[in-house]
């Protein structure tokens, strides 16, 4: 692996990154919130959005319509199942979900989830860091490589994580501001 491809793989979690950071939402519902929660869905594994109609009738609700009326209940566990700790209200037609206000607490516990999430994101990243390390120490062995292009190329992909891993503490640092100030 090059260190293009490398960039590409870091440019992959860090939207992933992104991606999971929209589902930590504070102060108003979002459809976003729920949108990608794995249910039960004909026999497989699918994101809630393939599933139901997603909307938020009202600052602080998300109203979750299945287009099957069956699938009430596996939406239902998911929801429950999730660490949202929203309680689902099931009508029989719908499922409503009901944001708490926004505590000192709940506030701090975002943050907490924030972080846990940055933090996952950076593991990936040294993950793949260190599988093409690997890569590279063995074509050393090999002597498929020079030392110079050895001691460069492995300079190169720390400035890449070094890169990688700031644009993921900026990410959280502002995650985290606009929790703490809604």
């Amino acid at each position: 692996m090059d260190i293009l491809n490398l960039k590409q793989e870091f440019e992959k979690s860090i939207q992933q990154f992104k991606e999971e950071l929209k589902g930590v939402r504070v102060g108003r519902a979002s459809t976003q919130l729920v949108e990608n929660l794995e249910i039960e869905y004909y026999g497989a594994r699918a994101p809630l959005k393939q599933a139901a109609q997603i909307s938020t009738p009202d600052a602080k609700t998300i109203m979750i319509s299945p287009w099957n009326k069956d699938d009430l209940v596996n939406i239902e566990k998911a929801v429950n199942e999730s660490d949202l700790n929203l309680a689902p209200n099931n009508d029989g037609a719908a499922i409503y979900l009901k944001l708490p206000p926004m505590t000192e607490e709940r506030r701090d516990e975002l943050v907490k989830i924030v972080g846990s999430v940055a933090e996952e994101c950076r593991v990936n990243i040294r993950q793949k860091r260190e599988k093409v390390l690997d890569q590279l120490n063995q074509g050393k062995k090999n002597n498929s490589i020079s030392e110079d292009e050895f001691f460069k190329t492995k300079e190169d992909i720390q400035k890449l994580v070094d890169e990688f891993t700031k644009q993921i503490d900026q990410i959280k640092e502002n995650k985290e501001q606009e929790i703490k100030t809604l």
